[in-house]
């Protein structure tokens, strides 16, 4: 009696172990199934078929010859966009459309030719007789092949969905009759309108060509089906290849850019925001407030929480040279900083059909920097993507796929450059995801080779609240005395090959009474100071910025707020970068010494500045003092009562923005079929000259 109960009390015991087992099992498959799809969805974005040249269309995106549906009504977190549906286009391959272009082309191109070659009024008759008798087998071969196919489509779809035979049959009578898009003025329905009718005559002609290619009983793929308008054996050999030849060509040019609708309602008239309105999501807090909430772990060195303080501003600072509006403000914290001025912004919208930009105000460049350091890459890229995940998902990307998007870094372009063949490198990827490189990127500094990337200026330690402010600090500017001829802020690059600050440093030692050095040797706080800095800067009249780490510097800014004339021995460092911000004329603001003179030993830097006539000089001085108002950023809680006078950096950056988003949005309405026409590697060359042509700069920019 005792065994039976011993056993039985195993036996429950057994079975409560095999459940607890089944339970566990069944827990870790979950895991293991969610875990599987994260990592999918992350990683998709870098599959060869999401990859998006700009001008081109993406593959999963809707043809050009579809119509947005419009809208009945407005609303401004979320504006529903439809497309009709493409159930009969999707029938026929693109390739089928295209050889039956050439078709009728070539049959055009040869009944030109027999009009040519007939010498009589008999020949002239007799082809006309053939012509006309191969028109009216066209159109018989076309009626018959719309029917057929009407009935084939009818019975396929029946088949697979019967909701998709009324979107098929009635597709192109209901886009007629839809209402406009919301975005679409009222004097483009009429052309809309045709357009429909247009795209009837294309299906139809499309039709009678395929029933053409059942007839003839060869099953010839659709490259082939030019043969069936040749008469000859000679003439079809010969429409063939010539049909193939330039199908072929067709296939290797990129894809017209889908036509949408992508004007901004209209508004009153004299309204002075039309063609400014600017439109700015609102994206998820963890892109941008929760990295400022927990700030503490933004950097390993730095305290972040204090440098972000203050609207991005950082700490304040004493008066100086008896002027307020100082801030001990990091070169990273631009991103914060302009978020706080477009939320001032006065043609901010909250509805983003008005919109003639959208700001997306994410802060990659502070995302980044918590795991710049750290031992996984991947985590570097995560809220990247995850923010284009919930882009790609808004009504207003639809609009122009992001082109008329933009979002701000304040870091380097070389942060964000990251291929996904080396996860050990630095930075991450966001400058090369397909969605970015639709969108406008402001940033620290560009690169000279791309498309989508423009330099805006660090921020300065002076953020002003009133335009009186900045009227004092020029006066000052404009008074104070200058001891010495040129000076230099920084350390030598002893690890870079190509570098010329050690040779710029030994000529400023050898002249040691008309240049100032500060060397930033390990452990010197001095370059860390704000006020050490601009002393060095306030008593020179010129002021060396050669490249460093990267062709840019925030000394660059830093000494022209100053006063002191910036000179420049590579073009990278700022002509070829801040072009909304700088003049054209590089000489009346600066001085360009070639580095590679320096480095040789060929260009005395003292000689160089000596020789400038001193009415040049004062000239030179007059206009950097006038860009200083276009290279700060003004502080976002001040109340400029007199707003208007002075243009800041933020305000220059959002008009290049809104004047470069109008002429993508031009080039998309004219059909181009690219929206770029130069190579990428020569971007810099058209945003500074306008051109490709050769330059004197061009060896500075070559790509090894």
């Amino acid at each position: 009696m005792a065994m039976e109960k011993s056993s039985s009390k195993y036996r429950t015991q057994f079975w409560y172990v095999a459940m607890a087992s089944f339970l566990l099992w069944l827990f870790l498959l979950y895991l293991f199934n969610s875990s599987a799809t994260t990592v999918h969805n992350h990683e998709r974005l870098f599959r060869q078929e999401n990859v998006i040249d700009l001008g081109v269309v993406p593959q999963h995106h809707e043809s050009s010859d579809q119509l947005p549906v419009a809208v009945s009504r407005v609303d401004n977190s979320s504006l529903p966009v439809s497309v009709v549906d493409s159930s009969r286009e999707d029938q026929m391959s693109e390739d089928a459309k295209v050889v039956t272009d050439l078709v009728e082309e070539l049959e055009k191109e040869k009944v030109e030719n027999e009009k040519k070659r007939g010498d009589s009024v008999l020949s002239g008759r007799s082809s006309r007789a053939r012509k006309g008798h191969q028109r009216e087998s066209l159109r018989k071969a076309r009626s018959s092949g719309i029917l057929e196919a009407d009935k084939k489509r009818v019975g396929h779809n029946d088949n697979d969905n019967e909701s998709n035979v009324d979107n098929s049959s009635d597709e192109n009578h209901q886009s007629s009759n839809k209402e406009p898009n919301f975005f679409e003025s009222k004097n483009d329905v009429k052309s809309h309108k045709e357009q429909v009718d247009d795209n009837d005559d294309d299906s139809e002609s499309n039709r009678g060509n395929e029933l053409s290619n059942d007839r003839s009983n060869n099953d010839l793929e659709v490259d082939n089906t030019s043969e069936i308008v040749s008469e000859s054996k000679t003439q079809r050999y010969n429409n063939t290849s010539e049909a193939k030849n330039r199908l072929n060509s067709k296939r290797n040019q990129p894809r017209r850019v889908r036509k949408v609708m992508v004007r901004p309602r209209a508004t009153r008239r004299n309204d002075p925001c039309a063609g400014k309105y600017v439109y700015m999501h609102d994206v998820p807090t963890l892109f941008n407030e929760e990295l400022l909430k927990n700030c503490w772990t933004l950097s390993r060195w730095t305290d972040m929480c204090e440098l972000t303080s203050n609207f991005g501003l950082g700490p304040r600072l004493p008066n100086m040279e008896g002027v307020s509006g100082w801030f001990a403000t990091n070169q990273f914290t631009l991103e914060v900083i302009f978020h706080n001025r477009m939320k001032q912004y006065k043609c901010l919208t909250k509805d983003s059909s008005l919109a003639s930009a959208l700001y997306v105000p994410y802060y990659p460049g502070l995302d980044l920097m918590r795991f710049l350091w750290g031992p996984f890459p991947f985590m570097r890229d995560a809220a990247a993507l995850d923010l284009m995940k919930w882009l790609r998902e808004r009504p207003e990307w639809k609009r122009m796929d992001g082109r008329d998007h933009f979002m701000v870094a304040g870091r380097t372009t070389w942060d964000f450059m990251r291929t996904p063949e080396n996860e050990s490198d630095w930075g991450n990827r966001l400058m090369i995801l397909p969605e970015i490189r639709n969108m406008t990127m402001l940033l620290i500094e560009s690169s000279p080779w791309n498309y989508h990337g423009f330099a805006v200026p660090y921020p300065t330690y002076f953020h002003p609240s009133s335009n009186a402010e900045i009227l004092q600090w020029q006066n000052r500017m404009r008074r104070i005395k200058r001891r010495y001829l040129f000076s230099f802020v920084g350390a030598p690059r002893p690890n870079l090959g190509d570098s010329i600050r050690s040779e710029i440093m030994d000529q400023c030692k050898a002249s040691r009474r008309k240049c100032k050095l500060l060397e930033c040797v390990s452990g010197s706080q001095k370059c860390y100071k704000p006020d050490q800095i601009m002393k060095f800067f306030l008593s020179s009249t010129f002021c060396l910025q050669p490249p460093g780490d990267s062709y840019t510097r925030r000394s660059t800014f830093d000494s022209i707020l100053a006063g002191c004339i910036p000179v420049f021995f590579h073009p990278g460092s700022a002509y070829a970068q801040y072009i909304w911000h700088l003049p054209k004329d590089i000489a009346k603001y600066s001085v360009f010494i070639p580095g590679k003179n320096v480095k040789e030993g060929k260009a005395s830097i003292e000689k160089v500045l000596s020789r400038i006539p001193r009415a040049k000089v004062v000239a030179m001085r007059e206009e950097v003092i006038k860009l200083i108002p276009r290279l700060m950023y003004f502080n976002p809680s001040g109340k400029r009562g007199d707003a208007g006078r002075f243009e800041d950096a933020f305000d220059v950056a959002v008009e290049g923005v809104l004047q470069r988003v109008e002429g993508l949005r031009k080039r998309i309405e004219e059909g181009e079929e690219e929206i770029f026409d130069f190579p990428e590697q020569f971007s810099w060359k058209y945003n500074v000259f306008g051109n490709v042509e050769r330059h004197e700069w061009d060896s500075y920019f070559d790509r090894l």
